[in-house]
């Protein structure tokens, strides 16, 4: 594995260390400001693996998998980010804590609504990942160097249509809520 996928792997581990810290500081230690600055260094993660991949690249690395998973995790985690914290927020609370209500099951068309929604952030993200993987290969402007950011951006189209079908497929066959069977 190259340095930029290892960078990619410990982003994700420390994005999720920082998060957990920010939690746990926030609600079990109750300090607050010191949970939200945790809480912030998840952009840094963002800067951090941007200018690991981009000096790689300017060094005449050949832009790998690697490379454009980069892309792909700044922007989604760019798009994202907020949610996550709030869904990881919202779980610590009720579950590590036993604080606040549990977590919203959605179904019907709340769950179809809100997953169209999910989707358009998915575009959203893919538009600016997309972005970055465009401004790549025009930067580098060697088609030999930038194979494998093409390929990533052509799966990537694929896997955002397939989530639209997806989430169009919520309105035509609601998600049912689940029957608690007695004993």
């Amino acid at each position: 594995m190259n340095v930029v996928a290892w960078a990619i792997v410990a982003c994700e581990i420390l994005f999720w260390v920082v998060i957990i810290t920010g939690l746990s500081v926030r609600y079990l230690f109750k300090r607050k400001r010191l949970g939200l600055f945790f809480l912030a260094l998840t952009p840094l993660l963002d800067l951090v693996l941007l200018v690991i991949a981009g000096v790689d690249l300017s060094n005449g690395a050949t832009a790998t998998v690697a490379h454009a998973l980069a892309a792909v995790y700044i922007s989604v985690s760019v798009v994202f980010g907020k949610s996550m914290i709030r869904w990881a927020d919202e779980r610590f609370r009720y579950y590590v804590t036993r604080q606040g209500p549990p977590p919203l099951k959605r179904t019907g068309r709340d769950h179809a609504l809100h997953y169209f929604k999910s989707w358009l952030l998915h575009l959203l993200a893919f538009l600016l990942g997309a972005g970055l993987l465009y401004g790549l290969i025009v930067w580098i402007d060697d088609p030999s160097r930038t194979e494998a950011l093409q390929s990533i951006l052509s799966l990537w189209t694929i896997v955002v249509g397939i989530d639209l079908l997806i989430a169009g497929s919520y309105f035509l066959w609601p998600r049912k809520e689940k029957t608690k069977i007695s004993a």
